[in-house]
């Protein structure tokens, strides 16, 4: 076998300002050469095809051609292949100059996972952007500190609202259960996602009576409360939803950002009147994360894609609820969110699917204060109505950050002791902070 030594590279060897690093997890049978198939995957996604062609000259292999910068085997087989093995597993990282396709998401992820995701067992975990590439981006207009100016609020967890029942609300109605959460002390109310410019719910007449509804709540409460319209629609009309929604008082928008596409959501962020916070839903994005061997990774595009858009703040599927979802998965989720990406500011992470009050203790412990807590049912079921369901988790909140357990909690708040009566206090498996046990 002979491999171009254009392809193969050790990491240090590369000028990383011109690459965008993937990892992917790769199947195999046992007798493939794993060496191989990386090369293939790194030529397949830029200059090559299955047969060397005449263009495919020295000079556009250097500027162009993949780099294969790591293989690696787990478990690692070194001298042999125990007989029972039917199947061998490996991580492999190909570099791709980011020059190929520049500084956008359509041309990126056709690179990246284009043709090779009908590759079989082939999964792309993660991106590593290098600092010149993300400086081609303008990231969130708000992100963490930029949505706890507009409220005011800098020393604890924010709370979310989906409005339930999920759609079927007219403008009015939608209005009043705006109205009962912001009350209850909730900082950011958002539409349901499968809320639609519908004709029995207008989004010029939805954002009329809402924005009224909130604005008297908050002075009621004193509090400020942002409420984020639902403006996903066909990619022609986006714009002019966002720019009526905000005409009419909206200050928050909120769009399914993996519908209507990575790059339709940047046009939205980057867009000088478009001046209030976008939330993002990510409803769809199991359908690309879910396999455990193809597609991509739950925290690359359910976290840093979305971050790298421009999205101030990402509602996803946590492990507490009614979604499958796995912890570690979760945790590593939330953190793509609010660690340090080069220029791209920090946004927050929404847990929501089935999120209850008694949930509030241990997301603080593993977010602190720079987590939104995205709850629907909890709130809107609650059995003394929405107003006390947001309250409780407020209480909820305001005890965790005293030290105070949530039982105690809810031994001195009615609100509060209903919600953990009905829907119990998670506690998670005891161990140390840092546990090898497992």
């Amino acid at each position: 076998m002979f491999i171009d030594p254009i392809i193969m590279q050790m990491p240090e060897s590369l000028d990383k300002d011109r690459f965008v690093i993937a990892t992917y997890y790769c199947g195999a049978k046992p007798g493939t050469n794993m060496m191989k198939f990386a090369a293939a995957l790194a030529v397949e996604q830029t200059t090559g095809t299955w047969i060397q062609v005449p263009g495919e000259t020295p000079e556009v292999r250097e500027r162009c051609i993949g780099r294969v910068v790591g293989v690696y085997e787990t478990p690692s087989y070194q001298i042999e292949i125990p007989s029972d093995v039917t199947e061998r597993h490996f991580i492999i990282r190909i570099a791709y100059p980011w020059a190929n396709f520049g500084p956008q998401f359509a041309m990126m992820l056709s690179t990246v996972i284009g043709n090779i995701s009908s590759s079989g067992k082939v999964k792309l975990l993660d991106l590593e952007f290098p600092d010149a590439f993300l400086s081609q981006f303008k990231g969130p207009k708000f992100g963490i500190q930029g949505v706890r100016d507009l409220l005011g609020v800098y020393d604890r967890p924010l709370l979310n609202n989906m409005i339930k029942p999920c759609t079927g609300l007219n403008p009015e109605e939608t209005a009043k259960l705006a109205y009962e959460a912001a009350v209850g002390g909730v900082d950011v109310i958002k539409d349901d996602e499968l809320v639609a410019d519908a004709p029995h719910c207008p989004l010029k007449d939805r954002v009329k009576a809402v924005t009224e509804a909130v604005k008297r709540a908050d002075e009621v409460k004193g509090e400020k409360t942002l409420f984020a319209f639902n403006i996903t629609d066909r990619t022609d009309k986006l714009r002019d939803n966002a720019l009526r929604a905000i005409d009419g008082g909206a200050n928050c928008l909120m769009v399914n950002y993996f519908t209507i596409g990575m790059d339709a959501a940047r046009m939205l962020t980057e867009d000088p009147e478009i001046n209030v916070p976008i939330l993002a839903h990510s409803d769809f994005t199991g359908a690309v994360y879910e396999s455990p061997w193809s597609g991509m990774s739950a925290t690359l595009i359910g976290s840093k894609l979305p971050r790298l858009a421009g999205l101030d703040m990402v509602i996803a599927l946590s492990p507490y609820g009614k979604f499958p979802m796995m912890m570690d998965t979760f945790i590593n989720a939330g953190l793509q969110m609010i660690r340090p990406m080069g220029n791209i500011k920090p946004i927050f992470p929404m847990p929501g699917g089935g999120t209850t009050q008694g949930h509030v203790e241990d997301l603080y412990k593993k977010f602190g204060n720079d987590v939104m807590i995205a709850a629907g049912g909890a709130i809107h079921g609650h059995p003394m109505g929405p107003a006390a369901g947001a309250k409780a988790f407020r209480q909820a909140i305001d005890a965790v950050k005293k030290g105070i357990s949530l039982e105690d909690a809810a031994k001195e708040y009615e609100e509060l002791k209903i919600a953990v009566d009905l829907w119990g206090i998670y506690s998670e498996k005891k161990g140390g902070l840092f546990d090898l046990k497992g």
